[in-house]
């Protein structure tokens, strides 16, 4: 029987306990708190031994078939290749990159691959919403490129697609992103498309937040529409950190050039075997109670939120986040940050449209459930977390203590990382 040469916490333990006793204290926190930050996940243990193993030392720049370097054919080449058809299926795309590093790397890649530096683009608004790279002035997306950015109207807090058309017709841009990092409600793609159309601009979507609800069947794929898809791997599709570039044939090739060698060298092979480990997943029956739980949970929570009175952006959501405006308890995002975490709830400040704070401070909370539907709690139980939430805002010191020991008895009925699991520090000593 071959050794399998891999994550070894002994091993980690006796080498450098200093990060030992980091990733155990890592571990800790994520058991024992309410994980509600929208962008994080918990990956599974099989997800974990494959970043975790020997396809870390392998160098594989170029692609399957096209290396810069020996020693990639007999596996590297089918690892990666799997994950690309795995992408592809998924999806129902015509091609899939799944190179890119980190979602931020896969924008890069898909600007590069259909604009130049100046070109005119049109993208969400970064305080409505959008994320960095959208546009933000000091990010790559503002400096390199000129963007006219698009918004949610003042009294609906959706996006208005009548303001998204006049400013294509305007601006007439060479590309357009359909996307968000905190807006809570599904995108009218059809409406994209026709508008990228009627200005001749390529139609991109970032579906970084969203992508893992479309693989499970409760959201609108973006893919029949857009021309590039990209997304990141760690959210809702519970994978590895990374993401992965979907195209249509004619965007095909200049997507990978910009991938390799225009904006990346070698890729993480470990990452990629990872990524087609969540992919497989993806395909599993459970990943679709999975996406339809996330989606119950995240009502659930947002309701009893509004219940409580708290105003939920855009009236609701559709996806598995939501954003809530604390000003109506008198609070910053801020406050409302450090109180929930005092009381052992995870969840970050965020401005809201037309915000009247700085966003270090913000009006609002982001709250997402992809991670408490993955230990599979259910709307019940987010209704009881929305009591929590409500008790850890507006009461005391003394009243935050309790809510955190009524936290640690929640998850521990359903735990991230059961203690004693095959493969973990607990049974490894």
């Amino acid at each position: 029987m071959t050794t399998f040469w891999g994550p070894d916490f002994d091993s980690l333990r006796a080498t450098d306990p200093e990060v030992a006793d980091g990733l155990l204290a890592e571990l800790e926190r994520q058991r024992s708190g309410l994980q509600l930050i929208a962008s994080e996940n918990f990956a599974s243990p099989a997800v974990l031994a494959a970043q975790g193993s020997v396809l870390t030392n392998k160098y594989a720049e170029g692609y399957p078939g096209k290396r810069y370097y020996g020693g990639c054919e007999e596996v590297i080449d089918p690892l990666e290749q799997l994950a690309i058809d795995r992408a592809k299926q998924v999806f129902g795309a015509d091609h899939a990159n799944v190179q890119p590093h980190s979602g931020a790397s896969a924008n890069i890649a898909a600007y590069f691959a259909t604009v130049k530096p100046g070109e005119k683009v049109l993208a969400m608004s970064l305080p409505h919403g959008g994320h960095l790279t959208h546009g933000m002035a000091i990010n790559f997306s503002g400096k390199w490129f000129d963007v006219a950015s698009y918004g949610v109207r003042e009294d609906t807090e959706v996006i208005d697609m009548d303001q998204v058309r006049s400013l294509a017709l305007e601006h007439r841009p060479k590309l357009i992103i359909a996307g968000w990092s905190a807006y809570s409600r599904q995108l009218d793609f059809e409406a994209f498309r026709s508008i990228a159309d009627e200005v001749d601009a390529v139609l991109m979507c970032d579906a970084a937040h969203f992508i893992g609800l479309v693989a499970g069947g409760v959201h609108t794929s973006p893919v029949p529409y857009c021309d590039i898809v990209t997304f990141t791997t760690h959210k809702t599709l519970r994978g590895p950190r990374g993401a992965i570039i979907l195209a249509n044939e004619r965007w095909a090739k200049a997507i990978d050039k910009a991938v390799f060698p225009g904006t990346q060298g070698g890729p993480l092979e470990h990452v990629i075997a990872a990524k087609a480990v969540a992919l497989k997943e993806a395909m599993e029956p459970s990943f679709k109670e999975y996406a339809q739980r996330i989606l119950d949970d995240v009502r659930a929570l947002a309701d009893g939120l509004g219940e409580r009175g708290y105003r939920v952006i855009a009236g609701g959501t559709d996806t598995h986040l939501f954003l809530a405006d604390v000003t109506t308890k008198g609070l910053t995002g801020a406050e409302a940050e450090a109180r929930c975490d005092a009381a052992g709830i995870v969840l970050n400040k965020n401005a809201i449209p037309f915000d009247t704070n700085p966003p270090a401070v913000a009006s609002g909370i982001r709250a997402g459930t992809s991670g408490v539907a993955t230990q599979g709690m259910g709307p019940a139980e987010l209704s009881e977390v929305a009591g929590l939430i409500d008790r850890a805002l507006t009461g005391d010191d003394a009243e935050r203590r309790a809510v955190r020991a009524e936290v640690t008895d929640l998850v521990a009925r359903f735990p991230a990382y059961p203690e004693g699991g095959a493969g973990s520090p607990d049974q490894a000593g």
